[in-house]
């Protein structure tokens, strides 16, 4: 897992890597693989944040940087709408968010897909554990059931008082 605040220093790295690149580019195609890196980093903060939540830590401090950082990704993004704009590309910038829109469906569709087999596996562990349990129940009392009728045998060979 990556340290939040390390993530968080990564947006603003690429940020900051970005904007100076948008200012020498000669075209937007240039900046893709910079963009690129620049959303994975706020994917990777965000989810560092969240992992990080999970552990310690105040919920005040931890909402602060998470809203911060997205605060600037947003920001960042609206930047990146205006160069596109500005440029004459705004059809490529609506087919990216088009694609970003169907990439987030996707993944929402594959991490639900994820759940339901993790909660079917789940489901299917408790199963056999309980049948695991039963079986180990049911051999013990066979077990115990051996037990007495070998002594009641032993007792009968013993004082030959068995039976009639």
């Amino acid at each position: 897992m990556i340290d939040p605040i390390t993530a968080l220093a990564g947006i603003q790295s690429a940020i900051s890597m970005v904007k100076k690149a948008s200012k020498v580019a000669n075209d937007l195609g240039s900046l893709a693989p910079m963009i690129g890196k620049m959303f994975d980093a706020k994917s990777t903060a965000t989810k560092a944040l969240i992992e990080a939540k999970k552990g310690k830590g105040s919920n005040m401090g931890t909402a602060l940087q998470i809203e911060m950082a997205l605060e600037q990704a947003r920001a960042f993004e609206e930047e990146l709408k205006m160069l596109f704009m500005t440029t004459g590309k705004v059809d490529v910038w609506n087919k990216i968010k088009a694609r970003q829109e169907q990439m987030d469906v996707d993944d929402a569709r594959e991490l639900r897909s994820l759940e339901r087999a993790e909660k079917k596996a789940k489901q299917k562990e408790d199963e056999l554990n309980e049948l695991a349990m039963i079986i180990g129940g049911c051999a013990f009392v066979l077990f115990l059931v051996g037990i007495g009728v070998y002594e009641l045998m032993e007792f009968c060979e013993t004082t030959r008082r068995c039976g009639r």
